[in-house]
């Protein structure tokens, strides 16, 4: 695969688990450098789709591609491979408290290392990745922080140490998978913003799941609302409807309807919509 900005497809996929449809029917389509908010109640299947282009589940139906390519028919090698090219920022952000934030960075690339080169790369990290870590510390706003232990950062300053990371693994892409949740409004979105910055900057595809509605309409071009495992839109951010919405986060109890509250959405009405967990 030639290196670059990533390109996504899913056709027609799904996952099921026992009892429990996860995501049904999905087809997207994600151009090269494209910017896209995944949006939709919690249990939606934001954090299943994410899992489902990286590879790190496979579909029980339908197919994934990534850069024109079923991950179905790859070699073992060939999907390490692509794995190692997308880089992912988890929810609680998997990142190791009792290391060096420069420890943290550099392991964005131990997906394409072997065992030995994996351990050499950590315990004596080569003077060009510590270079090169410092820099991409530095675009994100601390540079400072490179030796300091993780767990001494603030929850804002972990976040971004999240970004470096997935940023020094030389990504075609990057998943975001609800990576502001646990901060402040203001801190989130600083941070969401940062990062469609460096994506454009750099050429990435970026794909980035928020239950903060407000945000995903203000900072990103393209919303892909889903909910209960389908996707039920997908357009251009301006082109979507406030009768889309409010049915995206609605809830059904005894035959009835009514919207979702969450203190983070807001719906241009002074409410905020509420997740269904």
């Amino acid at each position: 695969m030639k290196p670059g900005s990533a390109a996504f497809e899913l056709h027609g996929a799904g996952v099921v688990y026992p009892g429990h449809a996860a995501l049904a029917d999905a087809s997207l389509v994600v151009a090269p450098g494209d910017a896209a908010a995944l949006v939709g109640p919690s249990g939606a299947g934001k954090t299943t789709l994410l899992r489902l282009l990286n590879g790190s589940i496979r579909p029980t139906v339908g197919s994934v591609c990534v850069n024109y390519h079923d991950l179905a028919r790859l070699a073992p090698d060939e999907l390490r491979e692509v794995r190692s090219r997308i880089g992912f920022v988890h929810q609680d952000l998997a990142l190791v408290p009792n290391l060096r934030v420069s420890q943290n960075v550099i392991a964005g690339r131990l997906g394409s290392l072997s065992f030995l080169s994996s351990v050499r790369a950590m315990l004596f990290p080569a003077r060009l990745d510590l270079e090169r870590a410092a820099a991409i510390l530095g675009r994100v706003g601390i540079g400072e922080k490179l030796f300091q232990r993780t767990d001494s950062l603030s929850g804002g300053q972990r976040q971004r140490v999240a970004i470096a990371r997935a940023l020094f693994q030389d990504p075609w892409a990057i998943l975001a998978d609800e990576p502001v949740s646990s901060v402040d409004p203001a801190r989130a979105r600083n941070t969401v913003a940062l990062l469609r910055d460096v994506c454009a900057e750099r050429g990435l595809t970026l794909l980035v799941s928020l239950h903060d509605l407000h945000l995903a309409r203000e900072l990103f071009p393209r919303l892909v609302g889903l909910r209960r495992g389908r996707i039920v839109f997908d357009r251009e951010t301006t082109a979507i409807e406030e009768d889309e919405i409010q049915n995206l986060y609605r809830l059904e109890r005894d035959g009835t309807q009514e919207a979702e509250r969450d203190s983070s959405s807001d719906l241009d009405r002074g409410g905020a919509a509420q997740d269904g967990r």
